[in-house]
């Protein structure tokens, strides 16, 4: 494992940058409120507005509201905990490991926008030791098997613990530790003044658990790569793979005809990797009994540091409430414009797959990400340190926790963030709600904070109560898509770290190449086009390889233009990013942000591109981080 500041580049990404220069009670084991009568509306009482949340938190957990009420009105909460700085912490379990940032807001800049206006205090990471069937654990000397629920939550009590042991020997070290981790100022208790915690998973990886017997897992995690049809046709002479079954393809294509029977066209539920193909793969692989529910990474991990440790025998104390949100919930089918589980999924899990209740099946309560949910169980404060009223919210992917990460909590629409690692992805915040599956364009719902905060560059402000008041709310979307096409590219086609750096420097990024890439590393693209069917075009190689370098940097930032330009074809508002922030390997490259900004301009009536700027932050813990602490901001 690493206790670093970042977590170590993959390869490619190496490449790529040598290019560059639970429920509303106040512990989630309570019962949920949406169970009975009042689950069967399908729709989560989901609420932005701060009146509206506190009103609901005084209901089912006074202590939650009594910290928004002290904090929205400008009150000092030191009465409740620690009179350190208010301190958040966010966890990011990843494809190669986990990790956790804690923050605290920036004293030389008050006013600071994005992620800018914190300070990451501690960082520490984990690596997953092995990839494989979960099943399986692979704790040996590392951070167990990526796709071991349990090596989930040990990795984050592993890091809870050496942050804890950060604060007891932080007044003998510096704010840098000599190992290069971040560490706790001098005579600080780290841990002590945390406010919130948040955690981002990878999208679709989920596994059920039995909510009625203290969330223990019974079928085993099928993360974010698993594809249901693929799984079992290459299983098919086994029924112990990874994800418990799976092994006779039959029941993975029933599962498929099921969605292809009931989801809508270009619906983004329909993939054979998303959270419902693999929640109907269970069933029809063995019916889903009474008390299972399907739990995300991120939902799981949440869960386990709400709860006490499982009481003696069974009863109400061993019921867990599974709480989500907007993001983990897409590819489950969730609708995130509506704020409800739409009426053809109810039908696909009920009519066509034969459970007797649906919702029973699923998490009983959707949230914005970065809304308040629970607290951390006692057993959790007093092990590692924290506040008895450190509060849970609701988590986010990883890859959006990225985009928090580089453009805060509260960007302007327009806003966009263009990450160049291994491929290619962008979003971009935007008023309209945009998708197709065609092109591999989806929306994910942006989160509206208890604070007034959220996308779009809402104020916020307190003395405006007829705006509190209005039925109707503005809407923010993260909409954006991911190409195959990427910085692996450069790796493939043999470049080293030394020379990607001295050719980059014989570049000249006001000039185009007469070269047309299309730089995939493979057969396929998903966006802005998807076609399992579209094949590399790397050829004609030209002798000179800084020619061959200028075509292939060329090529993938075209894709990205291209990506800008069908989002604002298919109705993004406004209908071009104002600004692109670049995260990844690639981003550190300055000679290509300005050839990326230059022929970005292109698509701009007055020519003018975008500013294109190196984000200050980008990894995914420390987005969390920026989510657990928007709600007190």
């Amino acid at each position: 494992d690493t206790h670093t500041h970042k977590t170590p580049d993959r390869p490619s990404e190496t490449m790529a940058a040598a290019a560059a220069t639970p429920a509303p009670p106040s512990t989630a084991s309570e019962a949920s409120p949406l169970r009975g009568d009042a689950r069967r509306s399908r729709r989560a009482p989901i609420v932005h507005r701060r009146k509206t949340i506190i009103t609901n938190l005084l209901q089912f957990s006074p202590l939650l509201a009594v910290v928004l009420m002290t904090r929205s009105s400008g009150m000092s909460v030191d009465g409740l905990s620690s009179p350190s700085p208010a301190r958040f912490v966010g966890f990011d379990l990843g494809t190669s490991g986990a990790r956790m940032s804690v923050i605290e807001r920036s004293s030389s800049s008050s006013s600071g926008s994005g992620g800018s206006k914190y300070t990451e205090i501690h960082s520490d990471s984990i690596l997953w030791s092995k990839e494989g069937d979960g099943r399986e654990g692979g704790n040996d000397g590392g951070g167990g098997s990526y796709d071991d629920a349990e090596a989930w939550e040990d990795a984050v009590r592993t890091l809870l613990g050496r942050a804890s042991s950060s604060s007891a020997s932080a007044s003998s070290s510096s704010s840098s530790s000599s190992d290069g981790s971040s560490a706790a100022p001098p005579h600080d208790d780290l841990l002590s003044s945390v406010r919130s915690i948040c955690v981002s998973g990878t999208s679709a990886s989920c596994l059920i658990v039995d909510a009625k017997d203290a969330g223990r897992i019974v079928r085993p995690a099928r993360m974010y790569d698993y594809d249901v049809v693929a799984r079992a046709q290459s299983s098919s002479s086994s029924s112990s793979d990874g994800g418990g079954g799976g092994g006779d393809p039959s029941h993975a294509l029933k599962a498929m005809e099921l969605l292809d029977r009931y989801a809508p066209p270009q619906h983004t539920a329909r993939a054979r990797t998303g959270a419902l193909a693999k929640l109907l793969a269970w069933h029809c692989e063995s019916p889903l009994r009474r008390g299972e529910v399907l739990c995300h990474q991120a939902d799981y991990v949440a869960m386990r540091l709400a709860s006490d440790p499982k009481k003696c025998g069974s009863g109400p104390d061993n019921v867990r409430a599974i709480s989500s949100d907007w993001h983990n919930c897409l590819k489950l089918g969730y609708d995130v414009r509506e704020l409800e589980w739409p009426e053809w999924m109810i039908s696909c899990l009920e009519d066509g797959a034969g459970l007797d209740d649906a919702l029973a099946v699923l998490p009983s309560r959707v949230v914005s990400p970065g809304e308040p949910v629970g607290t951390i169980s006692a057993s959790v404060a007093s092990e590692y340190g924290l506040p008895s009223n450190c509060i849970l919210v609701g988590g986010t992917t990883d890859s959006n926790a990225a985009f928090f990460a580089a453009a805060g909590a509260d960007p302007k629409f327009g806003t966009a963030v263009t990450s160049l690692g291994s491929t290619l992805a962008i979003k971009q915040l935007s008023s309209n709600f945009v998708e197709d599956a065609d092109r591999g364009v989806y929306s994910h719902r942006f989160p509206v904070f208890a604070n007034g905060g959220g996308g779009g560059g809402k104020d916020g402000d307190d003395d405006d109560d007829a705006a509190e008041e209005e039925e109707g709310e503005s809407e923010a979307w993260l909409i954006g898509g991911a190409s195959n096409v990427g910085c692996a590219v450069l790796r493939q086609q043999g470049f080293s770290t030394d020379e990607l750096l001295t050719l980059s420097e014989r570049i000249d990024p006001s000039s185009d190449s007469p070269l047309s890439y299309y730089p995939l590393t493979k057969t396929g693209e998903r966006f802005p086009d998807a076609d399992p069917d579209r094949q590399p075009r790397l050829e004609p190689i030209p002798d000179d390889r800084s020619e061959y370098l200028h075509g292939l940097l060329q090529g993938i930032g075209d894709v990205e233009r291209e990506g800008y330009r069908v989002l604002g074809d298919l109705g993004a508002m406004p209908s071009l990013p104002s600004r692109v922030l670049s995260c990844g390997g690639g981003a550190r490259n300055a000679m290509w942000r300005e050839m990326r900004r230059r022929r970005l301009g292109e698509i701009y009536r007055d020519g003018e591109g975008p500013d294109v700027e190196l984000a200050e932050n980008t990894e995914a813990s420390y987005g969390a981080a920026v989510l657990a602490a928007a709600t007190f901001d």
